[in-house]
């Protein structure tokens, strides 16, 4: 019997180390927040980032992280599933309100997979992508300025929510500027949303139902209260987890909370991105406190570039007013393809994995994210997942690699232009007189930093040199330009940008159904 207990024991804690050994993942996901914004990224930037720069000497800064698409949903949809989301129905824009939801039930996320090896799962924040809605006249779910309180059905569960996709748990805003305003948790809102807001001096976007009483400043402390709890909570079952903490700052709506107002030189954006900064450092203590940090990777990026519109003022605006620049020395912003559209801030720290207070220039895109679990789990992924994802997990770790994890990587722009980059080059595969997704750049800028016009049917340009994307070298080097354009005619029908087998996309490309391009989507 001594034999039998002391066997079962040892079992038990072999598979309670096997547990431990696994690491627990955080994924924190600002929204348009700008590669210049973050102290650790540029020193002239007005916006005290103190934990984020902290993230950045323990772990690894790297310089050369893209989101796949400089809008927000295809953003989402990549990192979740490991796939570009210009091979589903959304091929510009992002997601209405109401819409149906985009990952299909039947596709492998990262959170199914972390599932699958006994992960405790949640998601913490903006889904935006998209939900079934129950409706009262068994129509599809509506509603705006015609019909502001909408025939969504509030009192029964919502098919189809993140719950379904990987997560056992989820708490937050499906958007903030979108109705309806409340939180949802698993399946429900919270409360049920009586009363109609269309007012945009109160900052909210589109007309809809809202919760009595909603207040948008409350949204990012209650995100960041629930995940400190989660965290908390979580570590106390010994079960390795995985937090997908996608923030609702610095996006429109700007609302700071009133103890972070002035905290910055940049105006109310400044302080909200200081503000976000702050929930960051709350996520980051609470895995301390819970003794769980040495076990955990946590990476923290952004879902695209910094916004031009809307929020008063915007990246553009804020150059001559506080002397910021959220693009730092990019061209472009948000919805662009330029690389101020998607080149992005990325942190990453597993303690005694990643090299602390590193820098590398290795080129990784959110896209990845997927493969890269999958490698830390050990796991094979089938044909018909991540197809677009490269596991970056030696880059994380700092390996010296013998070529380019990433053969090329496509970039896709808020109005559906493509891109691709491959080495030091990038083709904008549309013409130069297309503002490919851009609100435009203010003349002033063109003239502070000498961009040239030069009418091609296209852009090409060396960011190794050229990381202003000042010279169009696209009549210089026709024939990169065929390589590069080539290279993405190939992605686009191979439904994979990845080794594997051919993969049908859900629609024919340039030919799907598009999303609206809101003026703060």
């Amino acid at each position: 019997m001594r034999l039998l207990a002391f066997l079962i024991l040892f079992t038990a804690s072999c598979l309670v180390a096997a547990e431990v050994s696994r690491p627990n993942i955080v994924f924190i996901l600002a929204d348009d927040l700008g590669y210049g914004d973050l102290g650790c990224y540029n020193k002239d930037s007005k916006i005290p980032t103190p934990n984020l720069d902290r993230l950045a000497s323990e772990g690894t800064r790297f310089t050369d992280a893209h989101a796949p698409t400089s809008v927000c949903s295809p953003t989402r949809y990549a990192i979740l599933t490991g796939r570009y989301s210009w091979r589903t129905r959304l091929q510009r824009g992002v997601l209405r309100p109401w819409d149906k939801p985009l990952i299909a039930a039947e596709r492998l996320t990262v959170a199914k997979l972390l599932q699958q090896h006994g992960y405790a799962t949640t998601c913490i924040g903006k889904w935006h992508l998209g939900l079934n809605y129950p409706t009262t006249d068994g129509q599809p779910a509506s509603g705006g300025a015609k019909n502001p309180m909408s025939n969504v059905d509030f009192t029964k569960p919502i098919a189809d929510a993140p719950v379904t996709r990987g997560f056992e748990h989820y708490f937050g805003t499906i958007v903030p500027n979108y109705p309806p305003y409340c939180f949802v948790e698993n399946d429900h809102t919270v409360g049920i949303p009586s009363v109609s807001q269309g007012s945009r001096e109160e900052q909210f976007n589109i007309p809809g139902p809202m919760l009595p009483g909603w207040k948008l400043v409350n949204i990012l402390p209650e995100l960041t209260r629930h995940a400190v709890k989660w965290i908390e909570d979580t570590a106390k079952t010994k079960k390795p987890f995985f937090l997908y903490l996608p923030l609702t700052s610095p996006h429109f709506p700007v609302v700071p909370a009133p103890e972070f107002i002035g905290k910055s030189k940049a105006g109310a954006y400044g302080d909200f991105v200081f503000q976000t900064d702050w929930t960051v450092g709350q996520v980051l203590n609470a895995l301390k406190r819970s003794g769980v940090a040495d076990n955990t990777l946590v990476i923290f990026t952004s879902d695209n570039g910094p916004e031009v519109v809307e929020i008063n003022p915007g990246a553009y605006d804020r150059v001559p007013l506080f002397h910021h620049y959220s693009m730092g020395f990019l061209r472009g912003a948000k919805r662009d393809a330029w690389e101020g559209g998607h080149r992005v801030p990325f942190l990453a720290r597993w303690p005694g994995k990643i090299k602390a207070g590193a820098v590398s220039g290795e080129t990784m895109c959110h896209v990845d994210f997927m493969a890269t679990v999958a490698a830390i789990l050990g796991a094979k992924l089938p044909d018909n997942a991540a197809e677009d994802s490269v596991s970056v997990l030696p880059v994380l770790l700092g390996e010296k690699l013998s070529k380019p994890a990433r053969e090329a990587t496509v970039h896709h722009s808020g109005g559906g232009k493509f891109a691709i980059r491959k080495g030091d080059w990038v083709l904008i595969d549309a013409p130069t007189g297309d503002d490919n997704g851009a609100r435009g750049e203010p003349q002033w800028l063109k003239d502070e930093r000498g961009y040239a016009k030069h009418d091609q049917p296209g852009e090409l340009f060396n960011v190794h040199d050229d990381l202003a994307e000042w010279h169009n070298y696209f009549a210089e080097k026709p024939e990169i330009v065929r390589e590069l354009k080539t290279l993405l005619e190939k992605y686009k029908a191979d439904g994979r940008s990845t080794p594997g087998a051919k993969q049908q996309n859900d629609a024919v490309i340039g030919s799907a159904a598009k999303g609206k391009n809101p003026r703060t989507e």
